[in-house]
């Protein structure tokens, strides 16, 4: 597979972008590689800088769910830009995407639009401290809610992918108030609320865990959350940035028919262009300012592409039949790709909720993230090259999900398993 092209832009970049790249996973050097420069999309497919056609499980990490350049979401866009790209004031569109999210998630009774995920949970967390006057919060090892200061403590993703505990610049009394668990560990949970439920403000979750490679909530974990936080006087956030309209229409809240106090989501409700909401029940809400004190504010929120863009791909997920014939899909990617790594002798656990995907070089079921770091992760950098130069395109990383979409067909899922029997057959030799 020829890369020059590739290779001569990340010289270029390394030389004006810290580290060439402008979000760090991108970087590659988890694998031991350079990150492959994209030229365009279609579908499922990549198209790299010198040519090069990938099947794309990576889908934008995330918001591709009816896979690239859908028609409606660009027809769209097309619509909206002829119009202007940006107001700085309300349209009508603003409207009609809260109300479609309104109506889907059922905790939802009143959304403010921001301009990205971590927009969106750090804007969650102070309205939580705002509306309980509490402090301290209480999040999850490995779960990675954006990069605001407060919750870089034992995140996933990113942060694990690098292989740092934090980030230097955040101050300690930043994160004194932040609290981290293992994920999934009920007991955990029980005990700290029992010692300090009447000092924490919330606590925040990803339902389905996608920043530490997938990892699904146990039986009793999520309704353990709800059941303390408001026998506490706590709020619940549902960190949906990445499972919102992903494994349900109404997100895993409604997969697992648990109702949080706020909710945070990205990603597929912009049809692919940065965007972010939070909401939550309407007495909560209505602490934001203007109306409240909590004081929230920004530029592009709202901005009408964005906007466009989410309501045409939250219309096409309302389809008959949509999801069920999504996951259909991702059953057959994950049972494919068990059985490879049987094949090859592998020892490996592949998962799957919905069309978002775990696959762990481990040879424990992965619950939490301890589990995950036990991932051979050299093993999975061969993989992850292997892979790429077979035509399958992954994450970069053994801490990220991968992700199905519509566009994926029986052809695709079909060459994709096959390739990944390759690679590991001989990877085992």
């Amino acid at each position: 597979m020829k890369q020059e092209k590739s290779r001569r832009l990340f010289e270029s970049a390394v030389k004006i972008i810290p580290g060439g790249v402008n979000s760090p996973v991108r970087a590659c050097r988890a694998v031991g590689a350079e990150p492959v420069f994209i030229d365009h999309a279609d579908g499922c497919m990549l198209f790299d800088a010198d040519g090069n056609g990938f099947i794309d499980y990576v889908g934008s990490w995330g918001p591709m769910i009816l896979g690239h350049r859908h028609p409606r979401v660009i027809k769209a866009l097309a619509e909206t830009l002829e119009r202007g790209t940006s107001f700085g004031a309300p349209t009508e569109l603003e409207i009609d995407l809260a109300e479609m999210i309104v109506d889907a998630v059922e905790s939802v009774e009143m959304v403010r639009m921001v301009n990205s995920g971590t927009e969106a949970t750090m804007s969650a967390i102070r309205l939580a401290r705002g509306v309980t006057g509490r402090d301290m919060i209480v999040k999850f090892d490995g779960c990675y809610h954006g990069h605001a200061d407060t919750l870089l403590v034992e995140a996933g993703s990113g942060i694990a992918t690098l292989g740092i505990p934090g980030s230097p610049g955040v101050p300690k009394s930043v994160v004194e108030h932040t609290l981290s668990l293992p994920y999934n560990d009920i007991e955990a949970v029980h005990d700290i609320m029992t010692r300090q439920g009447d000092r924490i403000a919330c606590i925040i979750v990803e339902p389905i865990a996608g920043n530490m490679g997938l990892v699904a909530p146990v039986p009793g974990f999520l309704e353990t959350l709800r059941e303390l936080t408001h026998a506490c006087g706590s709020l619940l956030i549902f960190d949906e940035v990445m499972t919102g309209f992903r494994v349900a229409y109404g997100g895993a809240q409604t997969l697992y028919n648990i109702r949080p106090d706020i909710s945070c989501f990205a990603k597929i409700i912009g049809g692919g262009l940065p965007v972010g909401a939070y909401g939550g029940r309407r007495d909560i809400m209505e602490h934001i300012s203007p109306q409240g004190a909590v004081y929230q504010a920004g530029t592009l929120s709202g901005n009408p592409l964005a906007m466009a863009a989410g309501i045409a791909t939250l219309k096409q997920l309302k389809a008959p039949g949509f999801y069920d014939k999504l996951n259909k899909k991702a059953d057959q990617l994950a049972d494919g790709l068990r059985k490879a790594a049987e094949k090859a002798g592998i020892r490996a656990r592949v998962d799957h909720v919905g069309s978002m995907l775990g696959f762990f070089f481990a040879d424990r079921d992965v619950v939490n993230f301890e589990d995950a770091k036990t991932s051979d992760l050299e093993l999975f950098a061969a993989y992850y090259k292997g892979m790429l130069n077979k035509g399958i395109y992954l994450a970069p990383s053994q801490f990220e999900s991968l992700f199905v979409s519509a566009t994926h067909g029986g052809e695709q899922i079909d060459a994709t398993i096959k390739a990944a029997g390759e690679v590991l057959g001989g990877l085992r030799k």
